[in-house]
């Protein structure tokens, strides 16, 4: 089965999101809306073995905003959170691969993405009792009381596939702020 990027209408992007079982915030047509300096787009992925109206069924959407380079017609493509696609499919070059390339031609330089992939996970009581706690300083001071797995697979795959995890730059930065 192959998949095609293609621009999506506001609406087709919503029900997409609402018959998830969940979403980020920022992975909604709203959210791009409230992000100055940056042009919003929604994109749908679809099944093209599947039939239907724009020949195949919507199976992934994602919210993508377009920063421009001064003077350039180029653009860093970022999807906060997202997109919206089954992470945990063993293939993930077949969905990242046609996003690649119609931001590619759409003018992005580079792309920057934030994978909704939950590694640790903590309990409500393990959160109080750290706060409690003077030697935890930081989330990442606890023990999880729950891991996932397949997050580790898929950065595992993402690094295999050429993505690079950026790591937290100083207050000011892009990244600040942000899932790393």
């Amino acid at each position: 089965m192959s998949l095609r990027v293609q621009p999506i209408t506001r609406e087709e992007h919503l029900a997409f999101v609402a018959s998830r079982p969940s979403a980020s915030h920022m992975q909604v047509p709203s959210w791009g809306d409230v992000k100055p300096d940056w042009r919003a787009e929604s994109l749908g992925w679809y099944d093209e073995g599947d039939g239907g109206a724009r020949g195949g069924r919507l199976v992934g959407a994602g919210l993508v905003l377009f920063r421009p380079l001064p003077k350039l017609k180029r653009y860093l493509a970022y999807l906060p959170e997202g997109p919206v696609i089954d992470w945990y499919v063993p293939d993930l070059d077949r969905w990242l691969d046609p996003m690649l390339a119609y931001l590619k031609a759409r003018g992005a330089f580079s792309v920057k993405m934030g994978p909704p992939v939950v590694v640790r996970r903590w309990s409500a009581d393990a959160v109080k009792t750290a706060i409690a706690d003077p030697g935890a300083h930081r989330l990442r001071d606890v023990t999880a009381t729950a891991h996932e797995p397949r997050a580790f697979d898929v950065a595992d795959r993402l690094r295999r596939m050429g993505w690079q995890q950026t790591e937290p730059a100083g207050e000011d930065g892009f990244a600040a702020g942000q899932p790393r």
